[in-house]
């Protein structure tokens, strides 16, 4: 298939688009810079250098593709984008895969693709964009990860300690956070391009919950690991961030098995952690 793909230069893009090309997708990206167009054709793809804000290239992009995956979800952009990519494809069998997030489902301890939505402040902007997504009559999925980790980046990067300087929980570090390894996130979405479901909704977790203070002692290595209050966690990080990361949230990922045949087999986070492969 040949596939356009957005944020190919991110953190989880780029996963993507490793995963794609190895299962031996065309695929075309969409970068704001010459130097990560080199970098995407390096990899084996195609780049052209463009704004997704650009609804004609985009528009363009789409009817020259097989499949539309989104990885550069921003609030700025999302709604013209998603509007574009639906109308192009509205009628047709060409999947969209679009990406949610985890917080948007607030505190929880089991969380399915069947789950209330109960979005922080911070990701509160993607609930109406998923819902006009899912209403659009083009093939659609969205997928929601979880906290992604691996290859040195991700949220729980914060807590890779020196052996010296404080690692600071964010809370006490007693909430549970679900998790994904962003490789096994790449595969994911390529399960959910060659799937093309209608109205499809997969939670990318792998079933592994630590607690926030796990993580932190597996990647502390040697720096004492301090905790703080709530409210010390939103004047470091910002109300917004804070309330995010404070959620307490659990998922098994049992539909993304079921449904799309995932089989994530990485390092669970805190394997990754203490191993020290994270480390910065």
């Amino acid at each position: 298939m040949h596939v356009f793909l957005t944020g190919a230069s991110g953190y989880i893009g780029s996963s993507v688009l490793r995963a794609l090309l190895a299962h031996g997708h065309q695929v075309t990206a969409v970068v704001r810079s010459d130097q990560k167009a080199q970098a995407v054709r390096d990899a084996g793809g195609q780049a052209v250098v463009g704004d997704l804000s650009d609804t004609e290239l985009v528009r363009r992009l789409a009817h020259e593709s097989d499949a539309v995956v989104h990885t550069a979800s921003a609030e700025s952009v999302d709604p013209d984008f998603t509007a574009t990519v639906t109308e192009a494809f509205s009628g047709t069998s060409k999947p969209f895969v679009h990406t949610g997030g985890i917080f948007t489902f607030g505190d929880s301890t089991d969380i399915s693709e069947q789950s209330p939505v109960d979005p922080p402040e911070l990701t509160a902007w993607r609930a109406p964009i998923e819902a006009r997504v899912r209403a659009s009559d083009a093939r659609t999925t969205i997928v929601a990860p979880g906290i992604v980790y691996g290859r040195g980046a991700g949220i729980p990067a914060m807590f890779v300690g020196d052996g010296e300087h404080e690692v600071r929980l964010v809370g006490d570090g007693s909430q549970r956070w679900t998790t994904v390894h962003v490789d096994d996130l790449g595969e994911l979405y390529v399960l959910a391009v060659q799937r093309g479901e209608q109205d499809g909704y997969v939670v990318a977790a792998t079933g592994d919950n630590p607690t926030v203070r796990e993580i932190a002692e597996a990647g502390a290595h040697g720096s004492p690991v301090v905790a703080e209050s709530a409210d010390d966690s939103r004047e470091r990080l910002g109300r917004a961030y804070a309330d995010a990361l404070l959620l307490h949230q659990e998922a098994s990922g049992a539909h993304a098995r079921a449904a799309f045949g995932w089989n994530p087999t990485r390092p669970t986070l805190v394997e990754d952690l203490a191993s020290g492969s994270s480390a910065r």
